[in-house]
């Protein structure tokens, strides 16, 4: 390989990870990487004295670009719109601070951001850059990036899980959940859904899905008991336990969970077809920090 072609490669799980974060669209990740290499072919590597900097900057600019192209989409989409899935590799899960990034709880609180604070918050809080390779991604001077990153922290905390939970607790609730609704066990299923549960449901127009939210517990079981007819396969989606329903050997829908103090508090059911073909192949991040052996 070129040197172009070999640092493209070397940091090619980072920058698709940058873009999704920045995103919530797989495929628009991968168009985003499209064009980062096309703009890095065009550079002179000898100028460039950090070519992971210079590529997340050029990554960040591109997706930058397509999120307010998004916003503007996502304002005519019919019913909730919900994150592209992924089915991601095992090491992602190990990750303990990636899994939550990509959660899909985590990435409906950045889409409450503006489209400049959330690439300063996935920048600065998943991928740890310092504020001078932020400002130069995102246009800004490094005080004005300081201060969007307290405002967009405190906008997250605010909004974010209470307690990131372990891969064991949140499994456990998966799989107790995924019995009662095989088993038909109504009271199984109300047991493991907190009260105040919300459901929200993304067919985007195409299939058929709850229009708006649903919340508690009771209506929230009344919807998934129509499962029970549905192989639910458990599965790794954006880094924690999830499940896929299959219906007629085909994917039907995928439905992740959010789990806080044992419970199910949130339910998100992804059906729009044109979201679902992340799920079939696995697909590895990388948040590019050293972590501790």
């Amino acid at each position: 390989m070129d040197a172009a072609t070999e640092a493209f490669v070397a940091h090619r799980r980072l920058l698709y990870t940058v873009a999704y974060e920045m995103l919530g669209s797989a495929a628009d990740a991968e168009d985003v990487l499209q064009e980062t290499w096309l703009r890095w072919v065009g550079v002179d590597l000898e100028a460039v004295r950090d070519q992971r900097a210079y590529l997340v900057r050029i990554t960040t600019r591109q997706a930058l670009s397509r999120l307010r192209t998004l916003r503007r989409r996502k304002e005519s989409y019919v019913g909730p719109w919900l994150p592209e899935p992924l089915l991601t590799t095992p090491d992602v899960a190990d990750d303990v601070e990636l899994a939550d990034s990509v959660s899909m709880a985590m990435l409906l609180v950045l889409e409450t951001l503006t489209p400049t604070e959330r690439a300063v918050f996935v920048l600065r809080e998943v991928f740890d850059l310092e504020y001078d390779e932020i400002a130069e991604a995102v246009g800004k001077t490094a005080a004005a990036v300081r201060q969007t990153a307290h405002r967009a922290r405190a906008h997250v905390a605010a909004r974010r899980p209470r307690e990131v939970v372990s891969t064991a607790d949140a499994r456990g609730a998966i799989e107790a959940f995924r019995r009662a609704i095989e088993t038909g066990d109504l009271q199984r299923l109300l047991d493991i859904l907190a009260p105040d549960v919300v459901l929200l449901t993304d067919g985007g127009g195409v299939v058929q899905a709850a229009q708006v939210p649903i919340a508690g517990a009771g209506a929230v079981a009344e919807v998934l008991s129509r499962l029970a007819t549905a192989s639910l396969r458990p599965a790794h989606v954006n880094g924690h336990p999830a499940l896929i329903t299959w219906i007629d050997g085909r994917i039907d829908n995928v439905i992740a969970a959010r789990v806080e103090d044992g419970l199910i508090t949130g339910l998100y059911a992804v059906r729009n077809p044109e979201k679902l073909s992340y799920l079939r192949r696995e697909t590895g991040l990388d948040r590019g920090v050293v972590r501790p052996s």
